[in-house]
């Protein structure tokens, strides 16, 4: 699954101003509610309630909330860096710059899934999400996660 079926030009936001987390997914649901035609409630509860399975924040300033919707059609994400990190409750407990929101219809069990191991895949890469860091042009950002995400699985480096 390529990066580009999922990501649309519109849906990278360079800047992002949040202080919480809870206000992160406020934003974020907001955002997705204009961009894919979502209620931006539905989408906020949905992403409280897989935060209180446990944090999506994984570590390296890095997190991926997700959630499935009943009424939407095809899968879709949206990229964010934010001006500052917010806590997050990560697994490193550091703070999150770099957010992929992915939201999925409710039926959409291994592409769901398979979305989530490509997104997670290509934002292991340390020097990747430095590069992702440095940039606050939507445009650049989105060429950058395109590439990335086109990049077969053996070109991705695993950073340590």
């Amino acid at each position: 699954m390529d990066i580009e079926e999922i990501l649309q030009r519109d849906a990278v936001i360079a800047n992002l101003r949040a202080t919480s987390k809870k206000q992160l997914l406020q934003e974020l649901s907001k955002a997705a509610a204009s961009a894919f035609d979502v209620d931006s409630r539905l989408v906020f509860d949905i992403l409280l309630e897989r935060e209180r399975l446990g944090s999506t924040g994984v570590g390296s300033g890095l997190a991926i909330p997700h959630g499935k919707l009943l009424k939407l059609k095809g899968l879709h994400g949206m990229f964010a860096r934010l001006e500052k990190p917010v806590e997050f409750d990560a697994i490193d407990d550091q703070p999150v710059d770099l957010v992929f929101l992915l939201l999925a219809p409710e039926g959409a069990g291994a592409d769901h899934l398979k979305a989530l191991a490509r997104v997670s895949r290509i934002l292991r890469d340390r020097s990747f999400c430095e590069k992702l860091r440095g940039s606050d042009n939507p445009d650049a950002i989105y060429a950058l996660l395109i590439q990335a995400g086109n990049a077969a699985p053996q070109q991705l480096r695993v950073a340590s």
